[in-house]
């Protein structure tokens, strides 16, 4: 069932050019600040953690530092466990998650892992609450070779040096209602189709990867997660935003395939988190607490099966 609403910007059937992008990009609103959030909690870090910047981000007369973390004493030795959050940088609990692992919980992994962390892969999008960068792209559908995405392209080159060491990739997302009021009806109305509305998802669940499927790992993370929030069930038809449900709280993607942020280490063991946040049943501390509980989760679960 396609819907009779229209996207404000553009003329229905026909995709977005330059004047539409420009005039989608004028309606964006700074909500919130990446230096105050963001930069100021990488500054308590300092001490430590090692920071990295990693590529600068350029829109017009506005400026972001892309900042990883590191922990100081990386051994080559060690297996390397990636975390990324912010690649949508409306979903906050990806962002925020990811501090708070740092802050509270990577001592736990001193000399028994290498720790590198991306808390914030797209600024422009954390200040604006906006999915897409500031030329109506999608980062989290860019992570290809020669993508001219500038934040997937900083942060392929981050990781391009690691690729083959790293055990375990797991990138820091939300489903929110505003999927499916605001950026599924924008992306339909960018590329000149119709808006079939769809579901949200009650509850938090994990995007695998189709082509290396790690159902252990999978369900490992989300034991650890339903111990923090409710896990999404299934719709009616067993699916869960189109895909089919292959374990509880779990559907299945081909990262690579879709240019996905999870796809670009070639890590033995990858997951996409998706936390619900606008659940009544869930609260901005508890998805946060989701996050970190789904990293501690598939750290250590890479930890104990190495492959």
């Amino acid at each position: 069932m396609t819907s009779d609403t229209f996207y404000p910007i553009g003329t229905p059937g026909q995709p977005w050019g330059p004047v539409e992008k420009a005039a989608w990009r004028a309606r964006q609103r700074v909500q919130r600040s990446y230096r105050d959030e963001v930069l100021t909690a990488f500054a308590l870090l300092r001490q430590r953690w090692e920071l990295l910047e990693y590529g600068q981000l350029e829109y017009a007369a506005e400026r972001f530092p892309l900042i990883a973390l590191r922990n100081p004493d990386w051994d080559d030795a060690l297996p390397t466990m990636l975390v990324t959050g912010g690649v949508h940088g409306y979903e906050t609990s990806g962002v925020q998650g990811a501090l708070q692992f740092a802050q509270a919980h990577a001592d736990e992994y001193a000399g028994r892992a290498n720790l590198l962390l991306a808390p914030c892969v797209s600024p422009w999008g954390y200040e604006r609450i906006q999915r897409w960068n500031a030329d109506a792209i999608d980062p989290n559908r860019s992570f290809h070779e020669g993508s001219l995405v500038q934040e997937s392209a900083a942060l392929m080159r981050l990781a391009a040096p690691l690729r083959g060491q790293v055990r375990m990739h797991i990138d820091l997302h939300e489903t929110t209602d505003t999927d499916e009021s605001e950026f599924r009806p924008a992306l339909a109305a960018r590329d000149g189709e119709a808006f079939v509305p769809g579901g949200i998802p009650d509850g938090f669940y994990l995007v695998d990867d189709s082509e290396n499927p790690q159902p252990a790992f999978q369900q490992a993370v989300i034991a650890a997660v339903a111990k923090v929030t409710h896990i999404a069930p299934a719709d009616a038809d067993g699916l869960m935003i189109g895909s089919v449900v292959v374990a509880p709280g779990v559907i299945n993607y081909s990262l690579k395939q879709l240019g996905l942020c999870a796809s670009i280490t070639g890590a033995a063991y990858t997951t996409t988190t998706e936390v619900y946040p606008d659940s009544p049943s869930a609260t901005p501390a508890q998805c946060n607490d989701a996050q970190v509980a789904a990293i501690r989760a598939a750290i250590d679960y890479a930890l104990a099966h190495p492959r």
